[in-house]
């Protein structure tokens, strides 16, 4: 494959493919080093698809006042929003 702008799921799958392919004693040096390559190019195009899926997330995220939601350790929130269970526990409840 050239280096022309893949899907996050056609790399992952080209890299699968790749693997398979280096796992077998029938590769030769010469391809398995391209197929070295290849891989680190698809990797890293990988990642960064994956840095901004993250990002764009994050925003996505975002609580009314405008800050990002964060757990109590403040880490981002990564669990899926759930308004019925934001409604309890936002909800003032007679002593």
């Amino acid at each position: 494959m050239n280096k022309e702008e893949h899907s996050f799921e056609q790399a992952y799958a080209r890299l699968e493919e790749i693997m398979q392919k280096l796992n077998t004693s029938q590769t030769s040096l010469e391809d398995s080093i391209t197929l070295y390559e290849e891989a680190d190019h698809l990797i890293k195009a990988c990642n960064k698809k994956l840095v901004n899926a993250e990002q764009k997330v994050q925003k996505l995220i975002k609580t009314r006042d405008a800050s990002v939601a964060t757990t109590p350790e403040g880490a981002p929130q990564m669990e899926p929003f759930n308004p019925v269970q934001e409604q309890y526990i936002n909800r003032n409840i007679p002593s």
